[in-house]
């Protein structure tokens, strides 16, 4: 009599990203899902103290007549640099041997969805 064959139940995958009831793998490691002890979102906040400090000296730049066109420069790009400059997110996984971030990305919504599957894998798990 054979032995029944067991499937691994996927519960996310993609080109970067494998979640089943076993393991977690990414681009650059593999986790045992036994060994994962809980996953969140964490917000990698980008320091936004350069543009800032570039639109403080362009508009002090504009009270000068000399220097009013390199001051209005500085402060377009300081301001153009603030609104680019976006928060990055990442999967943190704690394990046995501590917390480690397996995946950054500036997509709020991809990482959401590979936190609910590794979280769907651990209560899987039981």
């Amino acid at each position: 009599m054979e032995a029944p064959v067991q499937t691994k139940k996927m519960f996310y995958q993609d080109g970067n990203v494998t979640v089943s009831q076993a393991r977690f793998i990414t681009n650059s490691k593999t986790y045992a899902m036994r060994n994962i002890s809980s996953v969140y979102i964490f917000e990698i906040v980008k320091s936004r103290k350069l543009p800032v400090a570039m639109i403080v000296i362009g508009l002090l730049m504009l009270c000068y007549d000399s220097s009013r066109i390199a001051g209005a420069i500085i402060a377009i790009i300081g301001i153009a640099l603030l609104f680019s400059i976006k928060n990055e997110y990442a999967v943190r996984i704690s394990t046995n041997s501590g917390e480690a971030n397996s995946i950054v990305s500036k997509d709020q919504y991809y990482i959401q969805t590979i936190v609910d599957a590794l979280n769907d894998a651990i209560i899987h798990r039981g």
